[in-house]
């Protein structure tokens, strides 16, 4: 049975959680972990780069000199690829990058991710984060008590303090439980929940 330690805010202690096998201890899944990394990094691209061909660039319709008798290379237009201001070869044209992944692997690949951060004790589980302002300084004190410099944060729902207060730290994050995915769990060292982001989590992807 996967336990965890309970902390406050203040990185005390208070008590301890039990860990859904079935979300926390499978064999991680690597094929699907890289399936999923590599479609999400293809979702994020916009696609929308674009060149001009010969065919597209404005001007070159003369022949730029005879074809025989001046000592050049015969040119047959000032717009080929080799000429300045001249079109690009295989030029680059708007596409979608989208890749699709079923649910199945989805599923697996957060689950792998999971149970890979509580193999290595890299799972932190809070009672609470309750912060006195929306201040970067709280998020850097609560970081502390727990020593942490690198993490991603879980919440259960919307909470602007925290997510204020997390916003100028370049290596803590905070997302939610509807939006947690394997890339971003896989780019911070630690994962911190607070117990009611754990049970959502545990309602939502058991079995």
């Amino acid at each position: 049975m996967l336990k965890v330690e309970l902390k406050n805010i203040a990185g005390q202690v208070i008590g301890e959680v039990e860990l859904n096998e079935s979300i926390f201890g499978i064999e991680p899944n690597m094929t699907a972990v890289h399936s999923y990394v590599k479609a999400y990094l293809a979702n994020q691209r916009q696609g929308t780069q674009s060149a001009l061909t010969r065919a597209q660039v404005s001007g070159g319709g003369i022949k730029p000199w005879r074809q025989k008798g001046t000592g050049n290379a015969r040119q047959g237009s000032t717009r080929s690829p080799q000429w300045r201001h001249g079109g690009i070869v295989f030029a680059p044209k708007p596409r979608d990058y989208r890749m699709d992944l079923n649910k199945k692997v989805k599923r697996l690949a957060l689950k792998s991710v999971l149970s890979d951060k509580a193999a290595t004790g890299s799972i932190v589980v809070l009672d609470a984060i309750e912060l006195e302002a929306a201040k970067t300084k709280e998020m850097i004190k609560v970081m502390k008590n727990l020593n942490l410099t690198n993490a991603l944060v879980v919440l259960d729902e919307k909470n602007e303090t925290v997510q204020r207060a997390t916003a100028n730290l370049p290596k803590i994050a905070t997302t939610l439980v509807g939006t947690l995915n394997p890339y971003e769990i896989l780019k911070h060292t630690t994962l911190v929940l607070t117990k009611a982001a754990l049970e959502k989590v545990e309602e939502v992807y058991q079995g």
